[in-house]
């Protein structure tokens, strides 16, 4: 039923003059809507966890604190024991994942379950964020409306991207970030017949969040003395300094996380309880920094539970750096004054670095950029206040300035996507006047990570899954490439005058889903796909009637033994099938067909490529 409607969908887009794939732009724009409603409940939900949570323990003594994170990881565990296992850790390497291995399926139940989990954690003092989860939420919002409609994997994979997108949109109000990460990070893909949908429902969903909130503001307000900031020259080298410490903090913190990972599975006790056990340990070092910061009788919140965003806006904020406080985590409460100095903000970026660690190696569900942006926020200010200690901080300039460059460079250090860093930051701020910085410690901070370390925090847990990605640059692997270098599968010909019934039969018996359609000397005629097989197969009743030139595609191009791999796959994406006729190229006179050559083995041998670069 599914499927007739949407081949009925498309012959009225065809009829309408419109392409094969404008109804993409359709279910983009559904996805976008339904996507941002979805991040409106998980915002709505992580805000009143938080609130209620936050709440309890300031009126609870000091050495109570693991108990609200402790019940937290306990729901968060049972959920994702019972109910959906994809939604444990930060999300995003999962969603790709689906994209490489999984034909970009998500199951539906896994948006309740990571929108849930992660909002328990992160809502009862877990350090982690919301970016991993609303990619996940998103993504599977998209994978599920393309499994619904039973679309093609690519059209499967573009409305996942579609999701995802949405999901960093509407939770982060960063239409053109949320593009952006999607295509850098997750798809590795520019194309224009991606990017339309996705820029479609990225727009449309950060519109719906802003009609439903009523506002356009960004999360980080920069504060006005902040906006006037003007970046000089002689800051130049201070800014490529903070762009080699994050790309330090960025590997130190990536090799952490899964550190723990790695102990967190070996912790002798059931999955439930695993991620209560992380959770024990921050609130033990949460007892600790508060104890000596405030001693044994304070009621703050320590600043590295949650998201952390209260604290990032006190670092960027020059005042407070004149005034000597940290404002509490909770935006209503009114934090006890806390000198920021050196030392304490060397203690936070290390504070939020282990609790993270904490959190998600146990088994708990959140993201990684909200504390990446913590850490680079309290490392930056860190690079700040020792610069001002020795006196190389021009006086114009204050250790909030670095806070928020360092926000971009960590998250350009770890996710080793500096121009996702860069747009993502200025839409979190607004702020255009410290751009030039920020551009340029994001690129440093990836230079000295790459040299440390192969891998992003993405990546890097793909690959321990034996899952190989590749990267913008291993793209030119297939430019040196070619047709020949790849197995072909032994073509079936077929002639246009044939029964439809035929090609069943030949189907059945030689496992073949797209067949090449010759004449009598063997020359190349068209192909008949496996989707317009698969379209003819709903009216069965009329198989017996049909002959082959009936779904014969003559419009579908050919590719010879010396083709590069590159241009093969773009064919393979213009035309939208999973097959090509390979024809003989040494006479120009006839084009003998010599194989099939099918986007799955030139894949194959792309990954191959990969392991042996």
């Amino acid at each position: 039923m599914v499927n007739r409607l949407l081949d009925r969908f498309q012959k009225l887009g065809a009829a309408l003059g419109f392409t094969r794939e404008w109804y993409l732009l359709v279910l983009a724009s559904i996805i976008g809507v339904v996507t941002s409603l979805g991040a409106i409940g998980f915002k709505e939900l992580l805000d009143f966890f938080e609130h209620q949570s936050f709440a309890q323990m300031r009126r609870w003594s000091i050495w109570l604190l693991p108990a609200l994170p402790m019940v937290g990881a306990l729901v968060t565990g049972a959920l994702i024991y019972f109910f959906a296992r994809e939604a444990k850790g930060h999300g995003v390497p999962e969603v790709i994942d689906a994209v490489y291995r999984k034909k970009s399926r998500i199951r539906p139940r896994v948006a309740v379950i990571k929108a849930i989990a992660s909002a328990t954690t992160i809502g009862s003092g877990g350090s982690a964020g919301a970016e991993g989860p609303i990619v996940q939420i998103g993504s599977a919002i998209g994978s599920g409306i393309a499994q619904l409609l039973r679309v093609n994997r690519d059209q499967a994979t573009t409305l996942l991207g579609c999701g995802a997108a949405a999901g960093i949109s509407s939770v982060f109000n960063a239409p053109i970030a949320g593009v952006f990460f999607v295509l850098e990070i997750i798809l590795k893909d520019f194309s224009l017949r991606t990017f339309t949908p996705i820029v479609i429902a990225s727009v449309l969903s950060a519109g719906m969040t802003q009609a439903f909130h009523g506002t356009n503001d960004p999360i980080f307000s920069v504060p006005e003395a902040l906006v006037k900031y003007n970046f000089t020259i002689e800051e130049l080298p201070s800014y490529l300094f903070l762009g080699v410490v994050c790309g330090f903090l960025a590997v130190a913190f990536v090799k952490s996380l899964y550190k723990a990972e790695d102990i967190g599975e070996i912790i002798p006790a059931h999955p439930i309880i695993r991620p209560a056990v992380g959770a024990l340990l921050v609130g033990i070092l949460g007892i600790v920094f508060l104890f000596i910061m405030h001693g044994s009788n304070t009621n703050e919140i320590p600043p590295f539970f949650g998201n952390g965003y209260e604290t990032i806006r006190s670092l960027i904020n020059p005042h407070s750096y004149s005034a000597g406080e940290i404002v509490s985590i909770e935006p209503d409460a009114v934090g006890h004054t806390m000198r920021i100095t050196l030392v304490v903000v060397i203690a936070l970026t290390l504070c939020k670095l282990l609790a993270t660690c904490f959190t998600l190696g146990s088994g708990g569900s959140g993201g990684v950029f909200a504390p990446s942006l913590f850490m680079g926020a309290a490392g930056g200010a860190a690079v700040g206040e020792l610069l001002d200690t020795v006196g190389l901080l021009p006086d114009k300039s204050s250790p909030a300035s670095y806070a928020l460059v360092g926000m971009a460079a960590m998250v350009a250090g770890t996710t080793h996507a500096p121009l996702t860093a860069i747009l993502i930051l200025y839409e979190l701020t607004r702020d255009a006047y410290v751009l030039l910085p920020i551009m340029l410690a994001a690129v440093m901070s990836v230079v000295v990570a790459q040299l440390l370390m192969r891998d992003s925090i993405y990546s890097l847990k793909l690959r321990r899954r034996g899952v190989l990605t590749g990267t913008a640059a291993d793209l030119s692997l297939l430019r040196r490439l070619s047709v020949r270098d790849v197995a072909l599968v032994p073509h079936v010909g077929v002639h246009a005058e044939d029964p439809l019934s035929k090609l069943l039969e030949l189907r059945d018996v030689y496992k073949i889903v797209d067949f090449v359609v010759v004449d009598h000397e063997g020359n190349y005629k068209g192909l008949v796909t496996a989707q317009d097989l698969r379209t003819a197969l709903i009216e069965r009743e009329a198989i017996p009637y049909l002959l082959v030139e009936e779904l014969l595609r003559p419009d579908l191009p050919t590719v010879d033994a010396d083709e590069p791999l590159d241009t093969v796959l773009d064919k393979f994406s213009i035309h939208d099938v999973s097959g090509l006729a390979v024809v003989d190229a040494s006479s120009k006179h006839s084009s003998k067909v010599t194989g099939l050559l099918t986007r799955g083995r030139l894949m194959k041998r792309y990954q191959s490529a990969l392991r042996e670069s």
